[in-house]
Order: C-alpha cells, then sequence, then structure tokens
C-alpha cells in the first residue's frame, strides 16, 4: 500500500498520536454506536435523495427512504442490525431521531433548486509521494465553473475555538481538488443537522498553502512515531468519548504489543480502512 493520509487520520493523530497508532498500525475495529449508526444512515438519505427529480425531493419523500437505505447498509454491514436489536424497544425513537435530522436539513437547503455535480465523490491528489485522499460528501458546481464542496454533519457545530479543527477537513479537500483540478473550491460549506447551522468559509491560495505546509509536518510527525514507537496519548476531554479509553496507557490501560511491522503499518493504511466518519 502506497503512504496515504485522509482528513480522518490525520485529525486523528492531531487529536491524540496514541488514537491513530490504535486506528492505523494496531488496527483495532471501531464499533459502530448509534450515533454513528444514524449518521451514516443520513449521509446515504442525503445521497439517494438527488437520484429523484427535483420535484420529488420532499421531505416524505426523504423520510420513505430511510427504511430502505436501513436495509441497503444492514446488508452491507450485518453487524448493524445487531446494534439496532440491543436497542430493543427503542428502535422507532432511533429512526425518529434521524428523520428529525432530515428534517433540519430541509429546513436549511432546498433540494429542489439543487444539482450536485458530485455525491460521495473520492477525490485524491500525489503530494510528493503522499497520496492525500477522501470523500466529499457533495460538490456543487455553478455555471460560472466555481466548486461548493459540502460536508453533512449530524452532531452540533462546534464552539469557535473548535471551528478551525472542523473546517481543516473541508481545506484538506480543497487542496486536493486545487492540486487535481487546478481551480481552488470557492466556497467550502458545513451543514450541522443537530442546531440546524450553516458555516461558511471561502479560501484561497494562502490558506491552501498553508494547509499543505500544516500536513507535511503532520506527516513528518508521523513518520518520526513510526520509527521511535512512541505514539504518546494526548488524553483531554475527548477522552470520554474514545472507545479505545481501556486499553490507553493514560489511564490505566494496556495497549497490545506493537506489531513487528508497525513502522510500515503506521505510514499505509489498510485498503478496507474507512477514508471518513458520518460525521
Amino acid at each position: 500500500m502506497p503512504a496515504a493520509l485522509s482528513p480522518s487520520r490525520a485529525a486523528d493523530f492531531m487529536a491524540c498520536p496514541m488514537r491513530y497508532r490504535f486506528r492505523v498500525v494496531d488496527r483495532l475495529p471501531s464499533p459502530p454506536t448509534p450515533a454513528s449508526a444514524r449518521g451514516t444512515l443520513v449521509h446515504a438519505v442525503l445521497e439517494r435523495i438527488f437520484d429523484l427529480p427535483p420535484a420529488g425531493r420532499t421531505l416524505d419523500a426523504a423520510r420513505r427512504l430511510v427504511p430502505r437505505e436501513w436495509q441497503r447498509l444492514v446488508l452491507a454491514e450485518p453487524g448493524l442490525a445487531d446494534l439496532l436489536a440491543e436497542r430493543a424497544g427503542h428502535a422507532d425513537e432511533w429512526f425518529a431521531a434521524a428523520a428529525a435530522l432530515l428534517e433540519t436539513w430541509f429546513g436549511i437547503e432546498d433540494p429542489t433548486r439543487l444539482e450536485p455535480a458530485e455525491r460521495e465523490l473520492y477525490v485524491e491528489a500525489d503530494l510528493d509521494g503522499l497520496l492525500l485522499r477522501g470523500y466529499v460528501d457533495r460538490l456543487d458546481v455553478a455555471p460560472d465553473g466555481a466548486l461548493r464542496v459540502v460536508d453533512y454533519k449530524t452532531g452540533r457545530s462546534p464552539s469557535e475555538r473548535f471551528e478551525a479543527r472542523a473546517l481543516f477537513q473541508l481545506k484538506f479537500y480543497a487542496l486536493v481538488l486545487w492540486r487535481r483540478r487546478g481551480t481552488i473550491p470557492r466556497m467550502l460549506q458545513l451543514v450541522y443537522l443537530g442546531n440546524g447551522e450553516l458555516v461558511r468559509y471561502e479560501p484561497d491560495e494562502q490558506d491552501l498553502v498553508g494547509v499543505e505546509r500544516k500536513i507535511r509536518a503532520l506527516w513528518a510527525a508521523i513518520g518520526r512515531a513510526a520509527a521511535t514507537g512512541d505514539w504518546r496519548p494526548s488524553p483531554g476531554r475527548l477522552c470520554d468519548w474514545c472507545e479505545y479509553r481501556p486499553i490507553c496507557p493514560a489511564w490505566g490501560g494496556t495497549p497490545p504489543p506493537l506489531p513487528d511491522d508497525a513502522g510500515t503499518l503506521a505510514l499505509a493504511p489498510a485498503a478496507s480502512d474507512p477514508l471518513e466518519g458520518a460525521g
């Protein structure tokens, strides 16, 4: 596998090198949670709604897509069915919460007036031997060729303190699109369905040069950790939601022994590694 980096794995390392190690080097599974499964389902519906003609892109149509898309997801990942089975007596509430997020989206954007150029678009670009890659939720192209990169988030918008971290993912995509197509996206747009907020940002060349510089420095840091085996944890507020906390040394846990080829694994994510989460 070639050296590769996605926004999610970059965010893992920036937040906590130990988390990056657990995911990329140890390749420990990250079981779906009710929240992540709901996010995946909502993303699927928001992708499929544009298969319908503009007049048919209604909230009722989106609600009807929910059970169909759920069955498609379960066929691809049977473990999701077990996840919902564990919520015996609460499945209706879980589906209603997904429908509520869709309703919020219809209050933010009007799909009858949108015609995305791409949905769930895989993008990649070579940065001196490092493959930058990921999936863009939606790419809109204006009549004049201007690009708008759109990412759906099923959570709430972050405070100003954490907004830059959220925008990093879209700036990463903007850099890839610039390197791939020679065009800097005019607009980056985060759609927060948890509280119905839009965050928009207009990048320029200076922004993206800065992102490239940051990625190079980040990759160098990952390389040093791979060479030394020093994946030190960064304990903080996010630990409360980390699935690896029980085995994290910052919390008294014991990580598995490093694989013999840990250095190689750290720089070449598994082919099955999900590039992005549902957000």
